[in-house]
């Protein structure tokens, strides 16, 4: 195994940025990702010379997107990168960004993410080879199997997997930037209508159009601009794994979230109970439950009393999608990885109002992409 964040020199996250995640719009995707920047760039109290560079995560816009964007904050000829890996897109991005800074090639990188709604477009299609499954499978009807196999196994009933969606969309309810902000009940999440099996709508992540900006800087960046040292919050761990042969399992998401997890840990050196607070890639409401098990939360089948209990609400033993996820934030594709980094910098400064998870030090941010690939990053306050 090659060298590590932790091997390298220390990397910052020093501001963060949004544009609200909606529905699809007449908005210019430059104005949603020039709003995210701005923001980003006043929050980290620094002028747009500098940046050195930027990543930028998008799955939908096209080719060569950057340039026509940020050209309006001034030509400094910077190198920009498209990063394209599906739903981890942005999360891509904020790690292609991490690696620079950490290997000492620039001292402040942008990693973005910007997208709007215009049909995804897979290469699979065009790969000359048949699928025998994913063809004869929508996500939708993948995972309402999941959750059908996972309360046969356990003995529970629906109205448990759709629990994950009332948290979440009570989150969502205080998450100025969510797509979805409007609290709902067990009785309107389960009313339907249904999608595929038990999974009703308001149990899969809307996908709409959004924008999220993060930047990164080295610690001496940080005292060359001034930025405030109190507020910045440092990456120890940035894995990005691919799926393998799995043997004899029966959700390669989860095993593949369950290595790229572990190897997170190891990398920054903590253990399953010393997470605060996850953002994790909850696209349908069974993921909660299959994903929390697999970080090692709580033994296989107890994330279902995890969250009864409400030891995965916002002031519970540790808040998962305190943003309110993709169930309730959104999932515009190229921007949700890089906006659950400014959630958990946001959560990690105790800078999240109402959502806020008290004394948080240690998050997780999880995303599982189409290919499949696993993202996961590991964010500490006050680290040394």
């Amino acid at each position: 195994m090659g060298k590590v964040l932790r091997d390298l020199r220390p990397v910052y996250v020093v501001g963060t940025g949004l544009h609200r995640y909606q529905h699809k719009s007449d908005t210019a995707y430059v104005e949603l990702g020039l709003t995210a920047v701005r923001a980003a760039l006043d929050d980290a109290g620094i002028d747009w010379p500098s940046v050195e560079a930027v990543y930028n995560g998008t799955a939908q816009l096209g080719i060569a997107p950057t340039r026509i964007m940020l050209r309006h904050l001034g030509t400094t000829g910077i190198p920009m990168t498209q990063v394209e890996n599906a739903s981890a897109s942005g999360s891509s991005a904020f790690r292609q960004a991490c690696l620079e800074v950490a290997g000492g090639v620039s001292d402040v990188v942008l990693a973005m993410g910007v997208d709007k709604p215009e049909g995804l477009r897979l290469a699979s299609r065009k790969a000359g080879v048949a699928d025998l499954v994913g063809a004869r499978a929508v996500p939708f009807t993948h995972f309402a199997l999941l959750a059908n196999a996972y309360m046969h196994r356990y003995g529970i009933g629906p109205e448990t997997i759709a629990a994950v969606a009332v948290k979440n969309h009570r989150n969502g309810a205080n998450n100025p930037y969510a797509q979805r902000q409007q609290e709902r009940s067990l009785a309107e999440v389960l009313a339907g209508p249904s999608i595929s099996g038990s999974l009703t709508r308001l149990q899969c992540c809307p996908v709409g159009e959004g924008a999220a900006a993060v930047i990164v800087a080295s610690a001496e960046a940080i005292e060359r601009l001034g930025i405030d040292r109190a507020r910045a919050v440092r990456v120890v761990a940035s894995t990005l794994r691919t799926e393998r042969v799995y043997s004899g399992a029966a959700n390669f998401d989860a095993e593949l979230t369950r290595e790229t997890v572990a190897q997170g840990y190891d990398e920054a050196g903590i253990t399953p109970a010393d997470l605060d607070v996850i953002e994790l890639h909850d696209a349908f409401s069974i993921e909660e439950l299959l994903y929390v098990e697999a970080m090692g939360l709580c033994a296989e089948g107890g994330a279902a009393g995890l969250l009864e209990s409400g030891g995965l609400d916002i002031g519970g033993r540790c808040a998962v999608s305190p943003s309110g996820g993709l169930l309730a934030m959104g999932h515009p594709i190229g921007p949700t990885g890089a906006g659950q980094i400014v959630e958990l910098t946001r959560q990690l400064r105790g800078e999240a109002g109402v959502r806020q998870q008290p004394n948080a030090r240690t998050g997780l941010a999880h995303m599982v992409g189409v290919g499949a690939v696993c993202a996961v990053h590991v964010l500490q306050r006050d680290a040394t």
